[in-house]
């Protein structure tokens, strides 16, 4: 099979930890033995080559074996986590998945049989090739969730060339995220061990970091200015931590250069990376610094009219509920503006999110990064509103830590910003939200209720 590759990889490490899940180590022998078990019971359940398979749980050893025992039986899985709850039967549907496997807490399974309503063309082509697939959902701008299907084959052969680097790394993001399944394999393949823990809080994460030792923490901007704000870094050992990733949406240069001098003996690292295309190779220029190379074997760039476009090898097969976002050449355009200096870019913020006004462009994250300096602010999030006269105004919405009269709240926000930014990129409204502007994946919310 072409994924046995990947189950001698992993049969190397067979004397190391390869997952702590509540807080027992599960060595590489033990993680190969449960997917050949998955292989097996697979079978005996009539769950065929090529059928989609979808998992919901958290990051298990279960989880993990099965997913891993779906790529090499050349299934289509589709991770969900129980965060989805709600979107579950939508996902199923959209997916037209056979099976469903069910985690409950203790990482005891259920298997049960599904009537899809209709077979995708893009899972028929799939299926000719005889490579495994992988369905992952995302949020599109409009809140409907799209269905990427890529090439699980493809995917994992992208690892084949990862050395050896036996990293202990926290699991951050699940394994319904192309940020989680990559944290998977990008540690199993080097002879790491991935460390799971019951919750994701600041306190939770910091006192998980002493007690495994952790090297490697994969995570958020949002998550880090949490992090910095509680201050829990101060009340444990994080002298293992050797490396913090970045990504999933961009990195304040406030909280960057706060977090350096928090951490100075810790190396920062920006990721990038989409669901489209892939996580591509990045280098920062250093630690307290958001520009970055991006790029390597398997991906091109380029950028055009200050937008950033990719092709990749190991690019989707398609959406299976909208349009593709290719063009003829197989390029994407990721929709994130840049500007560029040599080898390096710095990401300036999502196109569709710029506020016109009156002809001078307003990037979010540069208002976003004053604001969040400012005593009080939990955090904050800029949009633009329309304005008949100069065609938007730039709207402010902060989540605070205390209750503060909103008149002396405004008036603050709005003499800071006269301080550091133009006029027009200085808020005309400063809203209060009356729910947290931090998502289940530790990411900014843009859509909330305002008091």
């Amino acid at each position: 099979m072409s994924d046995n590759w990947l189950l001698q990889r992993l049969a190397q490490f067979r004397d190391h930890s390869a997952l702590v899940w509540r807080e027992q180590p599960f060595g590489y022998d033990v993680l190969l033995r449960r997917v050949e078990e998955w292989r097996n019971a697979l079978s005996r359940r009539g769950v065929e080559p090529g059928q989609c398979v979808a998992l919901r749980g958290g990051f298990s050893p279960g989880a993990a074996t099965l997913l891993m025992a779906l790529a090499a039986n050349r299934n289509i899985a589709v991770p969900l986590t129980t965060k989805v709850a709600a979107e579950q039967d939508r996902a199923l549907k959209i997916a037209a998945a056979q099976w469903l496997v069910e985690f409950d807490g203790d990482d005891q399974w259920e298997l049960s049989h599904l009537e899809p309503e209709h077979d995708p063309p893009l899972l028929q082509e799939l299926r000719r090739t005889s490579e495994a697939g992988l369905i992952v959902f995302s949020s599109g701008s409009t809140g409907e969730i799209k269905a990427s299907l890529l090439s699980f084959t493809r995917l994992l052969n992208g690892y084949r060339d990862r050395r050896a680097t036996p990293l202990r790394t926290l699991a951050f993001l699940m394994l319904d995220h192309v940020g989680g399944i990559n944290t998977l394999f990008h540690i199993l393949v080097g002879g790491g061990t991935i460390i799971t823990l019951a919750e994701r809080t600041p306190e939770a994460i910091c006192s998980g970091i002493e007690r495994h030792r952790v090297q490697l923490l994969p995570t958020t901007p949002t998550f880090l200015r949490m992090m910095l704000i509680s201050e829990a870094y101060k009340k444990y050992d994080l002298g293992s931590l050797e490396l913090i990733t970045y990504g999933t949406e961009p990195m304040p240069e406030a909280t960057l250069k706060a977090l350096h001098a928090a951490l100075p003996g810790v190396r920062l690292k920006q990721t990038y990376g989409l669901t489209e295309v892939g996580i591509l190779p990045t280098k920062s220029q250093g630690n307290d610094s958001l520009w970055l190379a991006v790029g390597g074997k398997g991906f091109e760039t380029k950028i055009v009219d200050g937008v950033l476009w990719i092709r990749s090898s190991t690019s989707m097969i398609g959406y299976l509920n909208a349009p593709s976002p290719f063009d003829a050449d197989g390029w994407m355009n990721t929709g994130d503006l840049v500007e560029q200096q040599g080898d390096y870019i710095r990401f300036l913020g999502r196109k569709s999110e710029i506020i016109n006004i009156g002809g001078e462009k307003v990037f979010p994250a540069e208002v976003e990064n004053v604001i969040q300096q400012l005593d009080n602010v939990k955090e904050v999030t800029v949009r633009g509103r329309s304005n008949p006269i100069t065609g938007s105004v730039v709207v402010a919405t902060v989540e605070l830590h205390r209750p503060e009269d909103h008149a002396a709240l405004e008036k603050r926000i709005r003499a800071a910003c006269s301080g550091r930014l133009a006029p027009f990129k200085v808020p005309a409204m400063v809203e209060v939200s009356s729910e947290t502007l931090c998502g289940d994946r530790f990411k900014k919310k843009r859509k909330v209720a305002i008091q």
